[in-house]
């Protein structure tokens, strides 16, 4: 079989993206494989193509909603009407007809914890699921910087639809992630394809400053001469809208916050807007970014310094997807650091919450005992899904509760512990006047593997490179609400 003609056939593509031939090859010989490929290679082709050449159903385990809503959308945009996604978007009438109607979609998105109910679990058993993909595979792994538990379980569900081929999608799985993966999925006969973290297309680069007004004035010079668009990245929620705000103030009108805190429909309003230009400029947390296939982003900026080498790359790839020369800049003060170790204390329960959560459990209904104990959704996921772990492992069908706390206290303080290590690494890094990109890719224990001048600011970088049109002085003119606006982005997508 000529790989390319039916790229060409399907998707009218020419030529493959760095590593997706391998892997397409890979998954049509039946091998399960994991594939770790660069931020804004296409990793999603990689299931596409041998669906198409197969004719089987795919199943893709997503870790965001809007991420598979989107996914499906471009797919129907494309032409491609047999794909659905199973999430809390459906209503329970559009839910029962998917359910009842599995066996009509050849892609079919599903969350983990949509996955792991048990009627979801009996629909899929009744058709043949070819391949299994879970995208952002990194999310199995204890040690991946965006754990949840909920994917620890996909090997046992995989193994309940017959272990079909599975293919697993990350950008910044390490060797230590990695091996998660294998274990957890419980992969056979693995094919691992291992391209570089780099993107030397974008160049890297750090500004320490000395104080908070040193860093809004540096912001705003770097965003206002910077060619757009382009994505400021915050730690806080809080921080993003108000330097939102301040930067609109001043002159960059076209500028807009997102977080995981809005409206679901305020949500895809920026993400639209960003996507058809009508926004130059994104502040914005960690929640966005996946399913943004926008290829002219210039820059991306941090304030806050990552928690972590891979979720700092996550961020700085979604720049320069189109090859064309890109810029990341993260503004560094000492003592940065001390914002993200707080939000590492804050995202795990507590020695107290853990205690009352297993003399309790089975006592009290789980939305009572959330709130009696002060626990989040992310909270009590974990203590859930340890609870069944600890009861497996003992075969208790009512645990100790003293040893249980003990048992995941201590699964807590080893993820608390490896997350410090990665922020101070990070902080190392970014107090480090060396190469940037020979320290970023230590991290994953690689060496660049192309050797460029101005690679970074350590390394003769001229920011005036990436210099762009000043932004109007006066703003656009907006006289719809959001609904309106989101409506009439909709209808002219063709969505």
């Amino acid at each position: 079989m000529n790989l390319q003609n039916e790229l060409n056939k399907w998707f009218g593509y020419k030529d493959f993206r760095q590593g997706q031939e391998e892997v397409i090859q890979s998954v049509l010989k039946g091998k399960d494989t994991i594939a770790m490929l660069p931020t804004g290679t296409g990793k999603s082709l990689c299931y596409q193509l041998p669906a198409y050449i197969t004719g089987g159903t795919v199943l893709v385990i997503s870790p965001l909603l809007s991420l598979m809503q989107d996914q499906v959308e471009h797919m129907k945009v494309m032409g491609e009407k047999k794909a659905a996604a199973l999430n809390s978007f459906l209503d329970f009438r559009e839910k029962n007809y998917l359910l009842n109607n599995l066996g009509k979609f050849r892609f079919i998105f599903i969350s983990p914890e949509m996955l792991m109910g048990e009627k979801v679990i009996e629909k899929l058993k009744r058709i043949t699921v070819s391949l299994f993909v879970v995208d952002e595979a990194h999310c199995i792994s204890q040690w991946g910087h965006d754990f949840r538990p909920d994917y620890q379980r996909l090997g046992e569900v995989r193994k309940l639809l017959g272990s079909p081929v599975t293919l697993a999608l990350t950008a910044t799985g390490n060797k230590e992630v990695r091996e998660d993966i294998k274990d957890i999925l419980r992969m056979k006969d693995i094919q691992e394809i291992v391209y570089s973290a780099d993107r030397p297309n974008i160049s890297l680069a750090i500004t320490n400053v000395s104080s908070y007004h040193e860093k809004m004035e540096l912001l705003l010079e770097y965003v206002s001469a910077f060619q757009n668009p382009g994505i400021i990245y915050f730690s806080s929620k809080k921080m993003a809208e108000e330097t939102a705000v301040w930067l609109k103030q001043n002159g960059l009108h076209k500028t807009a916050f997102y977080h995981g805190g809005m409206e679901q429909e305020q949500r895809i309003l920026i993400q639209q807007q960003f996507l058809h230009g009508q926004l130059d400029i994104i502040c914005a947390t960690s929640a966005f970014g996946m399913g943004i296939n926008k290829p002219d982003i210039r820059f991306v900026i941090h304030f806050h310094l990552p928690a972590s080498a891979e979720a700092y790359l996550q961020e700085v790839g979604r720049a320069g997807r189109d090859g064309e020369r890109s810029i990341a800049m993260l503004l560094y003060s000492p003592g940065d650091e001390g914002l993200l170790y707080q939000m590492v204390d804050n995202e795990m329960p507590s020695d107290f919450q853990i205690e009352e959560y297993f003399k309790q459990a089975g006592i009290k209904a789980d939305q009572e005992l959330m709130d009696l104990l002060g626990l989040n959704e992310i909270h009590f996921r974990f203590l859930s899904f340890y609870n069944q772990v600890y009861i497996n492992r003992t075969r208790d069908s009512v645990p100790d509760a003293g040893n249980a706390a003990s048992f995941v206290k201590r699964i807590r303080d080893v993820r608390m512990e490896n997350k410090r290590m990665k922020i101070g690494l990070m902080a190392g890094w970014a107090m480090d006047d060396g190469c940037r990109r020979k320290g970023i890719l230590e991290m994953f224990g690689e060496e660049p593997r192309v050797l460029q001048e101005k690679c970074c600011d350590s390394c003769g970088l001229d920011y005036r490179e990436f210099k762009g049109n000043h932004f109007p002085d006066t703003p656009t003119e907006n006289s719809f609400t959001w609904e309106e606006q989101l409506h009439n982005m909709l209808l002219n997508s063709g969505l």
